[in-house]
């Protein structure tokens, strides 16, 4: 049979891709769109910002950016508040947002549990995933007592100084875990934050010995975070759940009982998306 005259020449190319897919050359990339992204991510780390505020922060004039904002303002991806004259994240990146969480039913799988954990620890429960050498928040239940952690989702925190982080840490594959340590910056957020490389791979190995990691207040003074791993059905590290509170409630000689409770967790969601859990002790 004679082939029709539009068939692709290659009729396995894969459809919504260029035959140049792969290049990612500046000749591929549209500057004002990359231009308005950066804008709205910066926009969302901040809690208002005004024009001329902003223009200082991105280095851009105010009649660029505000041609940015008007865009955006349109498809309700950013606000304004008339009376403080300030520039917010809007309603529409929260849509994005939940559609982009509805891929998976990771995030609602663990729902439930995460409810469970904060119910018995009496602390916040969180989980989080990898995003390059940052851990994403993409769900948090709070507990009722009135000091308590806050990891709205949307937020990032760089993987060394976040219990979370150095549990996926601890479970990557060696090689992709030994480029995070090699090719990005740790900074240091408190005197107690693991910047040393040596320092970080000691701590590394012995969460996977035990099955979970500890933030000692890596991140934040005064704050404590126990997470373990949540795995896959090819037994990769792909989120991770945590309890966080205060210092004086999360004591030392908690930490085995939440540690215990966190890892019966991680377990449950693991089974709940069909994941195989891999032995403390080992590395994928």
């Amino acid at each position: 049979m004679a082939k029709p005259k539009n068939e692709p020449s290659n009729a396995r190319r894969a459809r919504g891709r260029p035959r140049a897919w792969d290049d990612k050359s500046e000749q591929n990339t549209i500057k004002s769109l990359d231009r308005a992204m950066a804008v709205l991510e910066h926009l969302s780390t901040q809690s208002g910002v005004s024009l001329s505020a902003l223009s200082e922060q991105l280095g851009e004039s105010t009649a660029t950016l505000y041609r940015i904002l008007f865009t955006l303002e349109t498809r309700d991806l950013v606000e304004f508040d008339q009376a403080q004259q300030l520039w917010h994240i809007g309603p529409g990146a929260f849509i994005i947002g939940a559609r982009f969480l509805r891929r998976t039913s990771l995030v609602e799988r663990a729902r439930p549990i995460l409810r469970r954990l904060m119910e018995e620890t009496g602390e916040t429960s969180n989980l989080g995933v990898a995003q390059a050498d940052q851990v994403l928040f993409v769900s948090q239940v709070e507990t009722h007592e009135n000091i308590r952690a806050f990891f709205p989702p949307g937020t990032l925190s760089p993987l060394h100084a976040s219990g979370i982080g150095k549990a996926l840490l601890a479970f990557m594959e060696p090689g992709q875990c030994d480029r995070i340590l090699t090719q990005t910056d740790r900074e240091r957020f408190t005197e107690h934050t693991l910047c040393d490389a040596t320092l970080l791979r000691e701590n590394l190995e012995l969460i996977r010995g035990r099955g979970y990691a500890i933030d000692e207040q890596e991140k934040n003074l005064g704050m404590r975070c126990i997470a373990a791993p949540v795995f896959n059905h090819y037994g990769e590290a792909v989120a991770g759940l945590s309890v966080s509170g205060p210092t004086s409630r999360v004591r030392p000689h908690k930490i085995d009982a939440l540690a215990k409770a966190v890892m019966d967790a991680a377990a449950s969601l693991t089974a709940a998306v069909g994941g195989e859990a891999v032995r403390s002790g080992s590395r994928t």
